[in-house]
């Protein structure tokens, strides 16, 4: 089959590249921060400064778009 022989035929001349390849030790990283974690902050919200962007009708209720998957 011609397939398998081509098959045959890549891995032969993979195999043949792989030998120029020269055996290395592996490469060990000692690093302290593994894992680590920070604390949660929150951070102070201004209501005010957040309202001054958004769109308000009379009232001082904040307009809105309409979600398209709302039906």
């Amino acid at each position: 089959m011609k397939i398998e022989k081509e098959a045959e035929q890549i891995l032969e001349k993979f195999s043949e590249a792989l030998k120029d390849i020269p055996d290395l030790e592996e490469t060990h990283y000692m690093v302290d921060n593994v894992n680590l974690t920070r604390d949660d902050i929150a951070e102070a919200k201004d209501p005010e400064r957040i309202m001054r962007n958004a769109h308000t009708d009379e009232d001082g209720n904040i307009i809105a778009e309409k979600g398209k998957w709302v039906k």
